[in-house]
């Protein structure tokens, strides 16, 4: 039977909640359970408390259960989706295909386990909603969200509160058979189990970035500004007649770019030919930015499909990939490029000629192409290409993802003028597919699958599934970056809405190969393109518009720095000796994902979800699930709910077994 815990504040405390928390010291049998981090994960966390709470039968004798969503920004949201953020920063998936609840909608109220999607929660709570399949500005969602967490708890059953703590944890100790938090206004918190979903970290620069910085710190009119959410980033303080250079033109450019200009009063039209202008407000500064590619991120086709249908794979699938590794063992790590790969490859092949085939004679003998190709397990990998020439298919350019994230490698131009004619004229090509929309545009549909596959991709990532260096080099090296620029781009008006920009001179891109340095001869900085002549321009203020990834040997936070300290907090190694990769994701089992100490143990009243174990399992940005359909996002919530409410007493740390593995623990495989 759980002990009485203390739940400490001070008198006097401010913190949300604390007053009903003081009335609590003296409680007996009270089981506590903290979540550190409001954002979706954390939200999705709470759902999944709600919803088990309210389908146990509860009787007088019940156990009291107190639950205690801790967030420092906005409780119920969070940092990145907060509510108050300016409405120009978007979303870049369809509302339809989004939902906070595990379950839709019934006959009784909204509450844990049964309510409306973001798109319906939208179309009914917005006269102005723009109609299906439309992106909303991230700060509805955050509204969403807040929602959300109130239909959660108006369904909690008696004797279960939830408290919102408007704070940070910069602290977390081991009290014996639970935990203590000290709370960013000195308060403490003891509860019996924790849940940690901190979301992003905002590590310090460093290489180049922190020489950009330090460069700026001794120049007065100089300026550089960390990357961040951009709704965090100091902007408004940017003069208009400063010249911003921007690092990176990936979703975050966008992002700063719609603050410079809509945020200042710009304007977007359609001319006659329905092309977008663009109308200055003269507050805006003038934009330079590049990177490797040269290209903003490409947009995402029209949504042509079912939020409740999802894709389901001919070729690339686990069979497939598990009996086309000779000579290795079935449930062992496999080589990204050589054993993943073909197969992922063949499935987009299969979208790309499929659609096309079916353009061309019907979605019948789109069929035919793919029953064709429907291979058996230990088969060779399909050469889809080959059978689509069997339909007449022979014209249309290879899928390469190297030339498709990279339009520019290996070109050269004698100046800006002529690269900036080659780029806008890429753009309107990837405007027309993406108009065409992923369904019917073979290229957006075949990048589509990108998306579509994750899941089985994940089958081979997480938990040390592919070989060390294959993970470092091929995986997150080469295969990551690509994936993400071509299937994770912004809604086509963004993308209409930079070849705006620099039609009317407002924002320039260097060109590809783009570097930012320290120029001490004018004491600016200064950037060009090595691959297009006459490109070079000075710069009074750099902005790193990419989001630090994720790395625990990096982040800053106080709670993270304490965790590390005290052991409980480990950073994940992919293999051991001279082949080992350590991924600078934090360490934990198999689900409910307990963190992995540094004496190789599960600390079983504890869960970390989300963004900070990224690289011990992969895409853990995910922010939700689509209506209806329970995907890994709300399972592993649901799991870290159904063990955190488990009766049995005690948290468990057991002694490491042979090899530092925890004997009869599955949940430590892979370690």
């Amino acid at each position: 039977m759980f002990r009485g815990r203390t739940v400490e504040y001070r008198v006097g405390s401010s913190a949300p909640g604390a007053a009903v928390a003081r009335g609590l010291l003296d409680a007996v049998g009270v089981h506590r359970i903290a979540v550190v981090g409001s954002g979706p994960r954390g939200l999705s966390v709470i759902e999944r408390l709600g919803a088990r709470l309210a389908a146990e039968p509860r009787t007088a004798k019940a156990r009291p259960v107190e639950i205690y969503l801790i967030d420092p920004v906005e409780v119920g949201c969070g940092r990145v989706w907060r509510s108050d953020q300016p409405e120009w920063f978007m979303m870049n998936t369809v509302a339809d295909e989004i939902s906070a609840f595990s379950g839709t909608p019934d006959d009784g109220p909204h509450r844990a386990g049964a309510g409306p999607s973001f798109g319906e929660w939208w179309r009914a709570t917005d006269a102005d909603h723009p109609g299906p399949n439309s992106y909303a500005p991230r700060a509805v969602y955050g509204r969403y969200m807040r929602f959300v967490l109130s239909a959660v708890r108006g369904g909690l059953p008696a004797g279960v509160n939830l408290h919102e703590l408007r704070l940070s944890v910069e602290d977390l100790t081991r009290t014996g058979d639970g935990y203590q938090l000290r709370l960013s206004d000195g308060s403490r918190l003891s509860v019996d189990r924790v849940v940690l979903t901190t979301g992003h970290a905002r590590p310090g620069p460093s290489g180049e970035q922190r020489e950009l910085a330090q460069f700026a710190s001794d120049r007065p009119g100089l300026r550089y500004i960390q990357g961040d959410s951009a709704a965090d980033m100091d902007l408004d303080n940017v003069s208009s007649a400063s010249t911003v250079g921007i690092l990176g033109l990936g979703l975050s450019f966008y992002d700063v770019m719609a603050a410079f200009t809509l945020g200042r009063g710009g304007t977007f039209k359609e001319d006659a030919e329905g092309r977008l202008t663009y109308l200055p407000s003269g507050a805006e500064p003038m934009l330079v930015a590049g990177s490797r590619s040269g290209m903003p991120l490409p947009a995402r086709g029209r949504n042509q499909k079912s939020a409740t249908d999802p894709y389901r794979p001919l070729l690339f699938t686990v069979e497939h990939v598990r009996h086309r590794t000779p000579g290795k063992s079935p449930d062992g790590p496999v080589d990204f490029r050589a054993d993943v790969w073909p197969w992922l490859h063949a499935e987009m092949n299969l979208v790309y000629y499929g659609t096309e085939i079916r353009h061309r004679h019907g979605a019948g003998r789109e069929a035919e192409f793919k029953a064709g190709l429907a291979v058996p397990a230990g088969s060779p990998v399909p050469d889809v290409a080959a059978a689509a020439q069997r339909y007449g298919v022979r014209d249309l350019p290879p899928l390469d993802l190297d030339r498709l994230a990279r339009p520019f490698a290996g070109r050269t131009y004698d100046d800006h003028a002529a690269f900036e004619c080659d780029l806008l004229e890429v753009l309107r090509r990837d405007l027309v597919e993406a108009a065409r929309g992923n369904v019917e545009s073979p290229l957006k549909a075949a990048l589509d699958v990108l998306r579509d596959t994750r899941g089985v991709i994940r089958e081979f990532v997480d938990y040390s599934g592919l070989e060390p260096g294959s993970h470092r080099d091929d995986f997150l090296g080469w295969y990551v970056p690509r994936s993400s620029f071509l299937a994770a781009g912004p809604p086509p008006v963004r993308l209409a809405q930079a070849a705006a920009l620099i039609r009317a001179g407002v924002l320039r891109i260097v060109g590809p190969g783009t570097r930012f340095v320290p120029d001490p001869a004018s004491g600016r900085f200064r950037t060009r393109s090595p691959q297009v002549a006459g490109s070079e321009v000075t710069v009074d203020t750099v902005l790193d518009a990419r989001i630090p990834p994720p790395d625990l040997r990096r982040d800053p936070s106080p709670l993270t720095r304490r965790l590390r300290e005290q052991g409980i907090w480990t950073s994940y190694v992919n293999g051991t000796g001279d082949q080992a990769f350590d991924t600078g994701g934090v360490a934990v089992t198999r689900s409910p994902y307990h963190p992995v100490t540094t004496g190789r143990t599960a600390d079983t009243g504890l869960y970390v979800l989300g963004i900070p174990t990224e690289h011990t399992r992969w895409f853990m940005q995910a922010g939700s699930s689509r209506p209806g359909i329970w995907s890994d996002f709300v399972y592993d919530a649901d799991a870290i709910a159904g063990h955190a409410l488990e009766r049995d007493g005690a948290v468990r740390t057991p002694a490491p077994g042979p090899a530092g593995t925890l004997p009869g623990s599955p949940c430590l495989q892979g370690f």
